[in-house]
């Protein structure tokens, strides 16, 4: 019998306001749900992939209820990075790339809201920090200084620069420079991330 690597990764297990918004407007599971995403996200972020018997373990509920769990969300098109689903097949998208692919084709945050069930304020955060990843990919930085700059991961910002290359229709251009424009004039904190590279 094989062993596997270990990994020791920090999860965030309880995200405070944005978890209780989950849970106010769609119940338990739906915030076991986004945890299990955040989790595996942190995880991958981190250099570690987990099972979903560590999901079972970090959340303090049966190996069943997150089989059930994330059934349901590979069903509903959520690709989840577990160490079963990575073994010998690749890395797929993970949530937050999917989102930000669905906001750029169109749907809005409330849209976005039902069908993930992500609080309004993590979708904000993930579209603020695509944003930035865009604006300072246009102004050539690396994959490395932009992930330093953002504070994420850089398999994270290959995932948003995928999305982006991918996303090219007028529709998503238009509404990616319409966001792009409101970030330069001061609406979202990248002013301090250009003072803080120079």
């Amino acid at each position: 019998m094989s062993k596997t690597a270990s990994q020791e990764v920090l999860w965030t297990i309880n995200a405070g306001q944005e978890d209780q918004e989950v849970l106010e407007k769609h119940g338990r599971v739906a915030l076991r749900q986004v945890r299990i995403q955040r989790l595996l996200d942190e995880a991958l972020e981190q250099g570690g992939v987990a099972s979903q018997e560590d999901l079972a373990s970090a959340l303090n509920v049966g190996l069943r209820t997150i089989k059930r769990d994330c059934q349901a969300l590979e069903a509903s098109g959520v690709y989840l990075p577990t160490r079963g689903n990575l073994h010998g097949i690749g890395r797929g998208q993970t949530h937050k790339a999917q989102i930000i692919g669905r906001w750029l084709r169109g749907e809005t945050y409330d849209q976005l809201m039902m069908s993930t069930r992500h609080s309004s304020t993590s979708i904000r955060r993930y579209v603020q920090t695509f944003l930035r990843v865009v604006e300072l990919h246009r102004q050539t930085f690396t994959v490395s200084q932009i992930a330093h700059l953002v504070q994420s991961g850089e398999a994270l910002i290959r995932e948003y620069l995928t999305v982006y290359a991918h996303n090219e229709s007028p529709e998503s251009r238009t509404r990616l420079e319409e966001q792009l424009k409101r970030l330069r004039q001061g609406d979202t904190p990248l002013d301090g991330v250009k003072r803080g590279v120079r």
